[in-house]
């Protein structure tokens, strides 16, 4: 792959210890696809990379203060992680998660590539997990009492649940019978609705929401 310098993806890496920090920046240093910038310097990160053990509450303020102070979107490499840790890591606008047992050079420059496009990437098993369990919240707790806290459509629902299962704009609009242009003016209202920046923040926030 043939990148050029002015097509690489600017990337600020952050980690909670040298060796860490050392470690991911000697793999991505190696990738053209990427340059790792100098977070106090002129150049805007468009991603930013924490390298993290635990998602604490100390990592998630970390996140958080990325989120207030950066453009940048998020990539989380981390070593622990569960379901609720991974809703708290998207609202803070990390939207691509991987383990560190994962995150092979290839691996990372895939997902730091996705969420530069506004994409993402979440383990699967916690996802499925997570969609299992606020299924079970809704079909049990929410549905038979008629709650919704978000006011959405139940086809702005399906077409979320949908995405969240990793189907796109095309395969979407086969499975309910509508054409792409409407699909994707469904994700737009919602977005533009409930202020999101993009699918995956669109599904992490159903997901907290328990509506899929």
């Amino acid at each position: 792959m043939n990148t050029t310098t002015a097509e690489r993806i600017l990337v600020d890496l952050r980690a909670q210890d040298p060796v860490s920090q050392a470690g991911v920046a000697s793999q991505l240093r190696t990738r053209p696809e990427v340059r790792i910038i100098d977070p106090d310097g002129a150049e805007v990160a468009q991603v930013v990379i924490v390298v993290v053990d635990l998602v604490d509450d100390e990592v998630v303020s970390l996140l958080r203060q990325l989120q207030r102070t950066g453009t940048a979107r998020g990539v989380l490499v981390t070593t622990h992680i569960d379901e609720q840790q991974l809703v708290s890591a998207a609202e803070c606008g990390f939207v691509g998660v991987i383990r560190r047992t994962e995150a092979t050079p290839e691996r990372l420059v895939q997902v730091i590539a996705a969420v530069a496009k506004g994409e993402g990437y979440v383990p699967p098993d916690l996802l499925g997990n997570l969609l299992a369990q606020v299924g079970r919240l809704q079909g049990e707790v929410l549905g038979p009492r008629g709650l919704n806290f978000t006011g959405l459509a139940a086809r702005e629902i399906e077409v979320l649940r949908l995405v969240a299962e990793g189907y796109d704009t095309a395969d979407i609009a086969l499975k309910l019978a509508y054409s792409e242009r409407t699909i994707k003016n469904v994700l737009h209202a919602v977005m533009t609705r409930l202020n999101l920046r993009n699918r995956s923040h669109a599904v992490a926030y159903a997901l907290r929401q328990g509506l899929i």
